[in-house]
């Protein structure tokens, strides 16, 4: 199990016997280690730092010096100090100057795992505007207690499960997925859907299955920042396509399909993350005949699909799965530990795709595909959804508001779980002033395949309702 190191107060604790520089030293170290400082930040100037944690600048000096010593920051003449590319795993306590912190060994920071790890920080009470899931009072744990009552109660149930399960998924969940599908406009088998471990090994069989190292695969961007890590892990060429209200750019589409003859393109046409915005008809279908014609899957990310409207426009209901792989999955709207997913597609693809899933999880979890399947033919997942579109709704209209009170706009119209907001200040300032108070942060470079500078920050519209979040980023802008 994961040890959670808990983010430290904004206060340094004057009375204890350790040194303050050694208190301050320890903080950044943790956020060092937790991800939540990347490779290649900066920290905040000496000046900055000591009006900020109420020292003197000696001793933000001296607290720089032990990072250095442990290996966990380096000073660039005239420009400050920086996260080290790489941290020196087992030698950085064996350095580590008089009094400094032990520092347990750890890995280079890398960006894509910034948000997941947010996911697991101890925030001290305050709600995370960062957060990628809805907060656990919006989820029904009862939902999930009944779902698998009724599975576990099944009369012959538990023997089937002793044996490896169907490397494709469990039948009652594709045939239940496959209804669902319907409902949504997309006609799809139960044998042309495989169940898998969440919607991210969809897209990760997706890659395995149609592409090989040095494939060039055209993603979102503003987009997640963990599927462009995925992707350049897989030896692939990441070239990104900006994201517009109305869906991708196909005047740069076009150009990269041209120059770079991509196998793949990675899209969320529904409540796109993170801007939150929908891809129209007329865009879809040029989208399609650019694919056909440059003869290019698509791999059409829905896992938003429960908070979005039925009539929402998706590639897959426009081209039959021809090349359009549909993927969803079950764990923003039930549970992010109910890790159930899925796609659909094409039937000569779906056997390669399984053969793909053979080699790195055999199969996937029966129970928990079952407890889903109940829950779609049973309607409780629906009346479930329907619950929370409607709380998320009265969120996201107060949390505008109060982003607008505080002199902030949103750049693309608010919509789904997420916001695309201007602040008119470096947000990734931002988020390490913010987060000397507890206030874990979305920057925007963080959903772009290369971090920039930006002003733009995703929100979370269910955990950012707090005024005290508006108000100091308010202060942080004038300031």
């Amino acid at each position: 199990m994961q040890t959670v190191l808990p983010i430290s107060p904004a206060q340094l604790s004057r009375g204890a016997s350790t040194p303050l520089s050694a208190q301050l030293a320890q903080r950044y170290a943790e956020r060092i280690q937790q991800r939540l400082l990347l490779a290649g930040a900066r920290l905040p100037s000496v000046r900055e730092a000591a009006r900020r944690h109420g020292v003197s600048a000696s001793t933000v000096v001296g607290a720089y010096d032990l990072l250095q010593a442990q290996g966990l920051v380096q000073a660039l003449p005239q420009r400050g100090f920086f996260v080290r590319a790489q941290a020196l795993p087992g030698s950085a306590q064996r350095r580590a100057a008089p009094g400094a912190p032990p520092v347990p060994p750890m890995a280079a920071p890398v960006n894509a795992t910034a948000l997941i790890r947010s996911m697991f920080q101890v925030q001290g009470g305050k709600p995370a505007p960062a957060m990628g899931t809805l907060p656990e009072d919006w989820l029904d744990a009862a939902l999930l207690q009944r779902a698998l009552r009724a599975v576990v109660s099944r009369k012959g149930q538990a023997q089937a499960w002793l044996r490896y399960g169907d490397p494709a998924g469990d039948m009652t969940l594709r045939q239940a997925l496959s209804r669902r599908l319907a409902d949504l406009g997309v006609a799809a088998a139960p044998t042309q859907i495989v169940t898998t471990v969440g919607a991210t090994q969809a897209l990760d069989l997706v890659a395995r299955t149609l592409l090989k190292p040095g494939d060039a695969v055209l993603v979102d961007e503003p987009g997640w920042a963990v599927e462009f890590a995925r992707l350049a892990l897989l030896g692939l060429r990441v070239l990104p396509v900006p994201r517009g209200v109305d869906g991708p750019d196909l005047a740069v589409m076009e150009t990269l399909l041209k120059a770079h003859r991509p196998r793949l393109f990675v899209t969320v046409s529904v409540l796109h993350n993170p801007t939150g915005s929908c891809i129209t008809p007329a865009v879809a279908h040029r989208l399609l005949r650019l694919a056909e014609e440059h003869d290019v899957w698509i791999a059409e990310d829905d896992t938003y699909a429960w908070l979005a409207p039925t009539h929402s426009t998706r590639l897959a209901q426009l081209d039959g799965l021809q090349r359009t792989i549909s993927i969803s999955g079950f764990s923003k709207v039930l549970a992010p530990q109910w890790r159930v997913g899925f796609l659909a597609a094409a039937p000569a693809l779906v056997e390669r795709i399984i053969n793909t899933k053979l080699l790195g999880t055999l199969t996937s979890p029966a129970l928990l595909e079952q407890a889903v399947a109940h829950c779609l033919d049973q309607g409780s997942l629906r009346r479930h959804a329907e619950r929370l579109t409607e709380r998320l709704a009265v969120a996201r209209t107060r949390t505008v508001g109060l982003a607008q009170q505080a002199g902030c706009h949103f750049v693309t119209p608010p919509a789904g779980l997420f916001g695309w907001v201007d602040v008119g200040s470096d947000t990734e300032r931002l988020a390490q002033l913010l987060l000397d108070e507890g206030w874990l942060t979305a920057p925007g470079a963080l959903f772009h395949a290369a971090a920039r500078p930006t002003t733009l920050m995703r929100v979370n519209f269910a955990s950012t309702q707090d005024p005290r979040f508006w108000k100091r980023v308010a202060q942080a802008r004038r300031g």
